[in-house]
């Protein structure tokens, strides 16, 4: 599919019409902050997660007392999009509803994500409008991965500092659902040094208290990264895989035992008719 690019001066961005996906992120030095999909490690670069985040018990969600398959992140992150606006410096793309769409997931919506460059910053927003009659849940998340080491910082420890200085506590998965049993956090006055075997154990989850913004990177070259109207954090790569996942979402995996509703999932979002929320994150490049 034809990428679309977008930029200035400092920063070009490309983004897919495939789940409106982030591509890469170039500076004008030609360094790479993105991760690049490599399928030995993960296919990914930067999905939204939609109508769910995460697994679903037995891989199913069930809404209103019917039961509806629904495959991990939910359909969005696969589907086409259609670019609705662009200009030098931003691009819109669109998911509606669909005949296909409403047999799995039985609602009429449309989830808009814009990408725009704004200096050195690139800004992901996300609306998602209910148009149809009737209460509608879902979850929603972003999934970005950036290169662990960053451009030019080879051999240096990276670190993630939380604006807010705190230590979230964390909780973990088993069998991709939310083992809810909280954990010490990780996290000592708000900054924690990255390395491969905290992922041993897959992703990292903060559901509460990590703020809203974060620096992942050296003294040197990092990423200031902040988020709107999502009160969940991930953190997650492989061992060994050369990138880290900043995470962001508005509701989480299915819980350990837990019901297949999907209005009943922690944090789980749901809007009225006629209603549109808001979520979105920022990438700020530093050095």
């Amino acid at each position: 599919m034809e990428l679309i690019a977008i930029g200035n001066e400092q920063v070009r961005v490309t983004i897919s019409p495939l789940g409106a996906e982030m591509q890469s992120i170039v500076t004008s030095d030609g360094q790479s902050w993105l991760w690049d999909g490599d399928e030995a490690f993960w296919n990914g670069r930067s999905p939204v997660l939609f109508p769910v985040v995460g697994k679903s018990p037995h891989d199913h969600i069930s809404l209103d007392g019917q039961s509806y398959p629904m495959s991990q992140h939910g359909f969005a992150r696969r589907s086409d999009f259609a670019l609705v606006e662009s200009g030098e410096d931003f691009c819109r793309f669109e998911l509606k509803a669909s005949q296909s769409s409403r047999t799995i997931y039985p609602f009429d919506f449309t989830l808009s994500l814009e990408h725009r460059v704004v200096r050195r910053a690139v800004v992901v927003t996300a609306e998602v409008h209910n148009s149809g009659h009737h209460p509608m849940p879902f979850g929603i998340g972003f999934h970005p991965a950036f290169v662990w080491p960053l451009p030019g910082s080879e051999g240096q420890a990276h670190r993630v500092v939380l604006d807010n200085g705190g230590s979230p506590e964390l909780i973990r998965l088993s069998g991709g659902l939310v083992n809810p049993a909280p954990l010490p956090s990780p996290f000592v006055d708000g900054a924690l040094t990255l390395d491969g075997q905290l992922f041993a154990a897959d992703a990292m989850l903060f559901p509460d208290g990590a703020g809203a913004g974060l620096r992942y990177g050296t003294a040197e070259k990092a990423i200031h990264f902040t988020w709107e109207n999502l009160p969940n954090l991930a953190l997650w790569s492989k061992p060994g895989a050369p990138f880290v996942c900043l995470e962001p979402w508005h509701g989480t995996a299915a819980e350990v035992g837990g019901s297949d509703d999907l209005a009943e999932r922690p944090y789980a979002e749901v809007l009225g008719p006629g209603a549109t929320g808001r979520y979105g994150f920022k990438v700020e490049l530093i050095g």
